[in-house]
């Protein structure tokens, strides 16, 4: 359980601005109205387009005008482009040209080469997501994300600050490093990450393989323990953890983090400025649900890495870990606050 972080005095949103976000909202409220539906589950982010960029083909889907400003919508594990099932067209109503990828190991994203290592280290996502970019002709966007997605959204802020307009961050600084990794935390975190330490075995590869779809329905439900969600929601994105490479870049990415595995070479100078724990420049809104399962930092542990224009909310009433599709209009404000501050 988190408590809020009291802003600074410099804190960029005027009470004008304030004014302004709320009526915006008000005016896609509709959105909002249509994601409370009888068969709101059942809807899904259609149709998908795919471009390819860098190593990758990425399956993605765009709302919003072709004209409006950028805004690039990061999921994490074990979700899919259906965390923001809600909020994308919301913010496409607002205006803004709303893209949602499928992160490497999900849904219809593939490498273009069979040989290409399944790699799942951070900054190699980030990578990703800065060729779609460069594939889509987006030189500027404000980046947003949840879970890995939000480790991915620092990750560009901070190494490619030239290329995020602003930054919407749940649970705030997620980059991390393999030294860091190697630090020993209290037995009560320790508890908290233990899928970390069941995919360092070859029986945690074998079982998530195995039983993919039960194990992220576990992850749901302790992460976001008072989210209700039903079964058409869960096998929504359920789907997209059948992409040939998911268990891979999964397994990797976590055991890469214990220091088990190795990066790419490649790669490493990046992973090397990461390491340093980069301080993000650009207009910054952190993100916090009152009710979050997973392990996440304390809002005053990362306040001081956001050098720009920051604000930490935190979004009660038993919001967990998915908070993008527990919480949807609180994200999308986030969104248009700090993209037009």
């Amino acid at each position: 359980m988190t408590s809020p972080f009291q802003l600074p005095r410099r804190s960029f949103l005027a009470a004008t601005a304030l004014g302004a976000a709320a009526a915006q909202l008000a005016a896609i409220t509709p959105a909002f109205a249509q994601a409370a539906d009888a068969g709101a589950s059942r809807r899904r982010l259609e149709p998908l387009k795919s471009i390819d960029a860098g190593t990758l083909n990425i399956g993605y889907y765009e709302a919003g005008p072709a004209d409006g400003a950028p805004v690039i919508l990061l999921h994490g594990w074990p979700y899919d482009i259906h965390m923001f099932v809600d909020v994308a067209p919301a913010l496409a109503a607002a205006g803004f040209r709303v893209i949602v990828p499928y992160l490497r190991g999900y849904g219809t994203t593939r490498f273009l080469s069979a040989d290409t290592p399944r790699n799942g280290q951070q900054s190699v996502v980030a990578v990703d997501i800065i060729a779609l970019m460069d594939a889509l002709k987006i030189q500027v966007a404000t980046v947003a994300g949840c879970d890995w997605g939000a480790r991915t959204a620092c990750i560009m802020a901070a190494l490619w600050p030239q290329r995020v307009k602003a930054l919407v961050s749940v649970s705030g600084y997620l980059i991390g490093s393999q030294e860091a990794g190697k630090v020993p935390l209290p037995p009560q975190a320790e508890l908290q990450w233990w899928y970390q330490y069941y995919f360092a075995t070859e029986r945690g590869r074998a079982g998530y393989e195995k039983n993919r779809h039960d194990f992220a329905k576990l992850i749901w439900q302790t992460a976001s323990p008072k989210w209700n969600f039903d079964a058409a929601t869960f096998d929504r994105s359920a789907v997209a953890l059948d992409n040939p490479d998911h268990v891979a870049i999964t397994v990797h990415n976590y055991r890469w983090r214990l220091g088990l595995v190795e990066g790419e070479a490649k790669y490493q100078a990046l992973e090397d400025r990461l390491a340093k724990a980069p301080v993000i420049g650009v207009p910054t809104i952190t993100l916090e649900g009152d009710a979050n399962g997973a392990p996440h930092p304390e809002p005053s542990a990362y306040a001081k890495k956001f050098s720009g224009r920051y604000e930490h909310r935190l979004v009660s009433g038993g919001i967990g870990h998915n908070l993008p599709q527990e919480a949807p209009e609180a994200f999308a404000k986030a969104v248009i606050d700090v993209a037009r501050g």
